[in-house]
């Protein structure tokens, strides 16, 4: 049966790709996120003929949906080393690869970074690293989600007004949209603590990218404070955004039924209780 609630945490793959899906199940997930290879390394295994049929039926047992992929922490979209730029793109073409055969509904990935360039240089390379991907995007139902960061050194994508500049552009020729992460956008120094905070950064993505976009969220706490830059994420609660804002996020009409996946470090048996407060609230 469909639970419009759709909850879930980044569960782990090792063993096989199905073992995510049946981990998600234990701790009460109605949807997940995993990494469909190695996150470090730049060349992965295609997925075997036998992974496959034990991940479909790992899917029809478990009945997990909007599952996302998060793509390698290697790529590096923006890249303005030619040669690492190559090993990026690459390494994407082949996740998107994966997603496709998996059947993902979509595919996380951190914009790029800047490193010793300037940023608009960064975002052009970003805009044309996706654009490049429109031949295989347009096969079956994948959307890209550039997720929000926080700020830290030359990453791009934490202001709305960079996401705007990526998605103004690759959009128009692939499936694009956004994860927002809690932590990151805090850091990045977008208020979500309460009530009046938290309508005022909803209405102001509203306004720069718009709430069609806005495809899922990664729900972590932040060890950082406000506008501190500092991707360290923590438990619901236990950071410095606290409580109130994911009770608002699970009963705002705009972002109840938005596909929710945690991050936070606790591991499974932690996110199994986060998961049911998440639904308590």
């Amino acid at each position: 049966m469909y639970d419009p609630l759709l909850i879930g945490a980044h569960t782990s793959a090792a063993g096989g790709v199905h073992n995510a899906l049946l981990e998600g199940r234990e701790i009460g997930a109605t949807t997940i996120q995993l990494f469909t290879a190695n996150q470090r390394q730049w060349h992965a295994k295609p997925l075997s003929d036998e992974a496959l049929v034990s991940w479909l039926k790992a899917l029809e047992l478990t009945g997990i949906q909007e599952i996302m992929s998060h793509a390698s922490y290697l790529i590096n979209l923006g890249c303005p080393d030619p040669g690492n730029l190559e090993k990026s793109l690459n390494t994407f073409k082949d996740e998107i690869k994966r997603c496709q055969t998996l059947k993902l509904r979509f595919l996380n990935v951190h914009p790029g970074a800047a490193l010793k360039d300037s940023p608009g240089d960064c975002i052009a390379r970003i805009n044309h690293s996706l654009m490049s991907m429109a031949p295989l995007l347009d096969k079956g139902n994948l959307m890209v989600l550039l997720e929000t960061t926080a700020g830290q050194g030359s990453s791009i994508g934490s202001s709305f007004e960079e996401l705007r500049e990526i998605l103004n552009k690759a959009g128009e020729l692939i499936p694009l949209g956004i994860c927002l992460d809690t932590c990151h956008i805090f850091a990045a120094g977008y208020d979500l603590r309460d009530k009046c905070s938290f309508d005022k950064t909803i209405e102001e993505f509203d306004r720069i990218i718009g709430l069609k976009y806005l495809k899922a969220f990664h729900l972590n706490d932040s060890k950082g404070d406000l506008n501190s830059h500092i991707d360290r994420h923590a438990s619901l609660g236990e950071g410095k955004v606290g409580l109130e804002c994911f009770k608002l996020l699970m009963n705002d009409p705009r972002t109840r039924h938005i596909p929710k996946y945690l991050e936070t470090p606790g591991g499974p048996l932690l996110w199994k209780k986060e998961i049911s407060l998440l639904r308590s609230f």
